[in-house]
């Protein structure tokens, strides 16, 4: 695994040891990225992101690399958390990340954190952790108005998005689809 573009770009990654992790292959963040800089205005420059179901870390320190402020990485596993905290050091991202083990489904409340502009969510495919992580998100006011969240999931999976949200956009990439959902909550 690489970072695909901006500052860091060829950088390696550190992947994990086994299957239970599964990071967003190089093409597929490639084509997310793109998006993000022709469709959506560039929207990672100077943003504050949200990475659930981190893993590695892949979809934030590219976000990182590509001009984003600051990263929130979330995962509830040790080893994504080691594997995350390795590739922050190794790039030298300390100051613009922190990380957060928890579940991304029960996130709690926000509290004095600021309001993230952007997210990634890319979950353990087909076990239906979609929907409860957003709420969680909207819940616990972790999300700016008009925030833009990137979803992955299986492209079998028929995704239903609570209340609050909207899905702009669905693209496909081989087993995967790509969900562009922005927050839009009800005052």
């Amino acid at each position: 695994m690489r970072i695909i573009g901006g500052r860091l770009k060829g950088r390696v990654l550190q992947g994990p040891a086994n299957l239970a992790i599964r990071p967003t292959s190089d093409r597929l963040r490639e084509t997310i990225f793109n998006i993000l800089a022709h469709a959506y205005d560039n929207v990672v420059e100077g943003a504050d992101v949200l990475d659930l179901f981190a893993g590695t870390g892949a979809m934030g320190i590219e976000a990182l690399s590509r001009g984003a402020r600051h990263v929130l990485f979330v995962d509830q596993g040790r080893e994504a958390c080691a594997l995350i905290t390795a590739n922050i050091g190794a790039l030298g991202l300390a100051a613009s990340a922190r990380i957060l083990r928890r579940d991304a489904c029960k996130m709690g409340k926000a509290g004095s954190t600021k309001r993230f502009g952007l997210a990634f969510l890319d979950p353990p495919y087909g076990r239906g952790l979609v929907p409860p992580a957003l709420t969680a998100l909207c819940d616990g006011s972790f999300l700016a108005p008009g925030a833009l969240i990137i979803i992955e999931e299986s492209a079998g999976v028929q995704l239903s998005i609570p209340e609050n949200f909207i899905i702009r956009d669905v693209r496909r990439s081989g087993d995967t689809q790509i969900l562009f959902v922005t927050f839009e909550p009800k005052i």
